[in-house]
């Protein structure tokens, strides 16, 4: 979810000195772009994981901070809800044998969890959204023990001034109201970083939002929340609304959510920066001492502290990082727009297929953002995460077509010329695409999958409950066999 944070409640002057620090903060990028003090090309890609911890009946185990104790690493760090660990994967070159590599990482790393966690009385989930959470289970108790998610959550309902209100029609429909955001700690994800160049930045970003509803249409893992049925990737909408700072009335005068899917292609990093520090307001207004300006007449590399942390509050679907690695800054996107799971190899190949294509777009003479409308792009988001394999994509050349007929004919052919442009090699190209490639011949994906087995269950006499229930103890079971999705039996 971000950096520490650390600061007492806020007096009414914090907002206007740390809108004062975040814009020198952004004066601080635009020179450091200018004077060309950031990294060269280096190819590198990394990975962040969310899991979910449960016990055997599928419900929430409030324990990461006793897992995270017992653990002897620190690549596993708490996330917003006391049932959920994110793991945070060190950067890599995107070549050779990659992806071959990040597998067998975390098929460790999340063994390694898991045996953790059963000295709990737990188990982790690749999932989107646990099936069998309720309501209940996710108030404001649920929430880590940091200061972070406390200052948020405060701000956020203080914004507001009223309760979380969350309103999803799909198959059935949710509307409840929470009195916290720990609502959103129902959400796990998967996030796929890419650092960039400058120069390299705007084709890149372009491109992962254009790709963003073919990685939802093949990669839907969200379609139960609060047990009821809603859309095939249901994850995005059930994050937006949990983090929706603005009262009804200010969200119908047009007011962006700060979950947002943005409104452009752009032509320069700092379009993003500029966006978030104009139509945004902070959030958590914590302010350090340093002065970015006079570390650079010194020489030297600012952290750009404060731009940083409210950044971390925008919640693009692809969202601009700025970083400092070995003293040495660089510029990233951050795609956070799947869930995780189902299983090691679903997950890398869904890595494959965002880098892969991703390069193959930014590397087209005639983007397909000259030949897109950006409203259809975003169009296509919405209908991927409610429709799933079977949405309806907008393309250039293809006009409007089923998502797994265009993937399969179109952009599986692009991403693995993305891949072999990384210089990745063919046996990594050919075993995790071929995943792809599979999902959209048999049509299946984890939400469809998940949505099979319940209402099989549901017709063979189980109540919701129970058949959300055993649901979970399957998808468990084959999960830990690393058996990608498409290949699960949906039977007893």
């Amino acid at each position: 979810m971000g950096a520490e944070v650390v600061a007492d409640r806020f007096d009414l002057s914090a907002r206007q000195r740390f809108r004062a620090r975040v814009r020198t903060g952004l004066d601080a990028l635009q020179r450091m772009l200018r004077e060309e003090r950031f990294d060269g090309p280096r190819d590198l890609m990394g990975v962040e994981v969310e899991l979910c911890l449960a016990d055997s009946r599928g419900t929430p185990r409030m324990v990461n901070d006793n897992v995270l104790k017992r653990m002897a690493t620190r690549d596993f760090q708490s996330e917003l809800g006391k049932f959920t660990l994110e793991l945070n994967m060190l950067p890599r070159a995107l070549d050779g044998h990659v992806f071959a590599d990040v597998a067998e990482e975390l098929r460790v790393a999340v063994g390694y969890a898991d045996r953790m966690a059963a000295e709990f009385d737990a188990r982790l989930v690749l999932i989107g959204v646990l099936p069998t959470i309720t309501p209940e289970q996710v108030r404001p108790g649920a929430l880590s023990s940091d200061d972070r998610y406390t200052l948020l959550n405060e701000q956020i309902l203080a914004a507001r001034g009223e309760p979380i209100s969350l309103t999803i029609s799909g198959k059935e429909t949710l509307d409840r109201t929470f009195d916290s955001i720990a609502c959103e700690a129902a959400c796990t994800s998967v996030q796929f970083h890419l650092q960039v160049t400058p120069d390299r930045f705007p084709a890149v970003w372009n491109a992962a939002q254009a790709t963003a509803a073919a990685q939802i249409a093949v990669g839907a893992n969200a379609p139960f929340v609060f047990g009821r049925e809603l859309w095939h990737e249901t994850r995005p909408r059930l994050f937006l609304q949990a983090t929706d700072s603005r009262p009804p009335e200010v969200a119908a005068q047009g007011v962006r959510p700060r979950t947002w899917f943005g409104e452009r292609w752009i032509d320069s990093v700092t379009d993003l920066f500029e966006e978030n520090v104009r139509y945004f307001t902070a959030l958590l207004p914590v302010c350090s001492d340093e002065d970015p300006m006079a570390v650079l007449d010194a020489g030297g590399i600012p952290r750009l502290s404060e731009l940083a942390l409210h950044n971390g509050t925008v919640y693009r679907w692809n969202r601009p990082v700025y970083d400092v690695a070995g003293g040495v800054p660089h510029l990233r996107v951050e795609n956070r727009v799947l869930s995780t799971g189902p299983t090691v190899t679903d997950t890398v190949a869904n890595a494959a297929f965002f880098y892969g294509l991703v390069r193959a777009l930014a590397d087209e003479e005639r983007p397909v953002w000259e030949k897109l409308a950006f409203a259809d792009a975003e169009r296509n988001f919405e209908a991927a995460c409610r429709d799933g394999i079977e949405a309806r994509l907008t393309w250039p050349g293809e006009g409007t077509r089923p998502a797994h007929e265009l993937v399969l004919d179109r952009l599986l052919p692009l991403a693995e010329r993305g891949l072999a442009a990384w210089g990745v090699a063919a046996p990594d190209r050919a075993a995790y695409l071929s995943v792809i490639e599979e999902r959209c011949r048999r049509r299946v994906t984890g939400a469809g999958w998940q949505t099979a087995v319940y209402h099989r269950m549901v017709e063979n006499g189980a109540d919701r409950n129970s058949a959300l229930a055993e649901l979970v103890r399957r998808y468990c079971e084959l999960s830990r066999t690393d058996a990608p999705v498409h290949s699960w039996p949906t039977g007893a």
